[in-house]
C-alpha cells in the first residue's frame, strides 16, 4: 500500500479528514411507530379491569368484614372454593367469546352431566370412573353438537345453545323423577370416595398431610379434637388454576391460540388465510362442554348427589366474569387471567356478604352494577384497540 492510498483512507467522503469529516444525519424516525410506556400498555390490558375490581372488592370487605373471620384461613378457603367452581366455566365461556360465538347451555350441561354420573352409579351399579368416562364423553359429544349446529346452520350461537339450554334441563328433570322419583339422586359420595379414580381426581384435599403438621404446631386453627379447622386445599382449586394456565398458555404460546384470536376478529379474513375457521369453533365448543362436566363431576363428588336444578343461571354468571375480566361481547379479545379475576370477585362477595350485615339480595344488584361497568370498560378498550392511532 502506498503512501497516497493511506491518504485517501483518511479521508471522508467529502474530502476533509476522516476526524474532520461531519458526522451523517440519523435516519427520520417513523411516525407510524409510537412507543407507549409500561403502565399505559398495562392499564391496556384486558386483565385491567377484573384486576382492579378485585383489588376493590378486597379493600371494600378488608374494611367490612376484616375482623369478621372472612379472611381467615377457613374463610379463604370458602371463597376461593366458590370462585374456583365458577372460574372453571367462565375460563371455558371466555376462550368461546374471544372465538365470538356463546354458550347458554352451560348451566344446564352441568345439571345433565351430574345425572349421567349419578343415574348410572346408583342404579345400574356402574363403576364412579366408569360413570365419569360417560359423563365427559356425552358431555362433550353435545358440544361437539351444538358446534357443529352452529357452524353448519350459520344460526347465532345464542339461538342454538339456548335451544339446548332448555332441553338438556328438561332431560335432567325428566330423568331425575324417571329413576328417582325426585329431582335429586343421591349416595354418590362414598361410592366416588373408594373409586381410585374419584379419590385421586375429584373427592378429598389436597395437602392434608400438611396441614395436620401446622394444625399440630399450633401454626392454624384446630376444632375440640386437635384436628385441623381446614383439612387442605379442595380439589376444585387445583383444577381451576390447572386449567386457567393451560389456558392461558395455549392463548399465549400456540398457533391455536392465535386461530382463537383471528376467528373471533374476523372469521372471513381468518379463513382466506388458511385458518380452520368451523374447527376451531367445533372444538371450544368441546372445550366449554367439558369444563362444564368438570365443574359437575366435582360437584357431585364433593356433595355426594346430583340435583335436577344443578348450575342453574351459571351460564350468566360465568359469561359475567368472562366480561368483567376484559372479553369483548364481539369477539377478538380478551384474557382467561382476567376471567378468573372476575371469578375471584363473584367468590369474595357471595360469601363475603355473609360475613356482614348485609342482605344476601344485594348479590345480584352487584352482579348487574359490575356487569354494567365491565361492558362501560369493554367498550372504551375495544374503540381504543380498533380505532387508528
Amino acid at each position: 500500500m502506498n503512501s497516497s492510498s493511506v491518504h485517501a483512507d483518511k479521508l471522508g467522503a467529502d474530502g476533509a479528514p476522516a476526524h474532520l469529516a461531519a458526522p451523517q444525519k440519523a435516519a427520520p424516525k417513523d411516525e407510524r411507530v409510537r412507543k407507549e410506556g409500561s403502565l399505559k400498555r398495562f392499564l391496556g390490558r384486558p386483565e385491567f379491569a377484573s384486576l382492579a375490581g378485585a383489588i376493590l372488592v378486597f379493600i371494600v370487605f378488608g374494611f367490612a368484614a376484616g375482623d369478621s373471620g372472612m379472611f381467615n384461613l377457613d374463610g379463604v378457603v370458602n371463597w376461593m372454593q366458590v370462585a374456583a367452581y365458577l372460574g372453571l366455566i367462565s375460563i371455558g365461556a371466555c376462550v368461546l367469546m374471544i372465538a365470538g360465538e356463546f354458550d347458554l347451555s352451560i348451566g344446564s350441561m352441568i345439571g345433565f352431566a351430574g345425572m349421567m354420573v349419578a343415574i348410572p352409579t346408583v342404579y345400574f351399579h356402574w363403576p364412579f370412573w366408569l360413570a365419569v368416562l360417560f359423563a365427559f364423553a356425552g358431555s362433550m359429544a353435545l358440544g361437539w353438537l351444538n358446534g357443529y349446529l352452529v357452524v353448519k346452520t350459520r344460526l347465532p350461537s345464542f339461538i342454538v345453545t339456548l335451544a339446548f339450554m332448555f332441553i338438556l334441563r328438561g332431560l335432567t328433570l325428566a330423568l331425575s323423577i324417571m329413576f328417582a322419583n325426585r329431582t335429586i339422586v343421591s349416595g354418590v359420595g362414598d361410592l366416588a370416595a373408594n373409586d381410585w379414580l374419584g379419590s385421586w381426581l375429584f373427592t378429598g384435599n389436597l395437602g392434608s398431610g400438611l396441614f395436620h403438621w401446622m394444625a399440630a404446631h399450633g401454626w392454624i386453627a384446630t376444632m375440640a379434637n386437635g384436628q385441623p379447622l381446614v383439612a387442605g386445599i379442595p380439589k376444585v382449586i387445583a383444577w381451576w388454576l390447572v386449567l386457567a394456565l393451560a389456558a392461558s398458555f395455549v392463548l399465549a404460546r400456540t398457533r391455536f391460540g392465535n386461530w382463537i384470536f383471528a376467528v373471533g376478529g374476523d372469521a372471513n379474513a381468518a379463513k382466506n388465510v388458511g385458518v380452520p375457521v368451523k374447527r376451531v369453533k367445533t372444538s371450544l365448543f368441546v372445550f366449554t362442554a367439558f369444563c362444564a362436566c368438570l365443574f359437575a363431576v366435582l360437584q357431585v363428588a364433593d356433595v355426594g348427589s346430583a340435583a335436577a336444578d344443578r348450575g342453574l343461571q351459571k351460564e350468566f354468571e360465568a359469561i359475567i366474569a368472562a366480561v368483567i375480566g376484559g372479553a369483548l361481547l364481539t369477539g377478538g379479545y380478551g384474557s382467561v387471567i382476567g376471567a378468573c379475576f372476575g371469578a375471584l370477585i363473584f367468590g369474595v362477595v357471595q360469601i363475603g356478604i355473609t360475613y356482614t350485615n348485609l342482605n344476601s339480595d344485594w348479590f345480584r344488584v352487584f352482579l348487574g352494577v359490575m356487569l354494567l361497568v365491565a361492558v362501560l370498560f369493554n367498550n372504551y378498550v375495544r374503540r381504543r384497540v380498533t380505532e387508528a392511532r
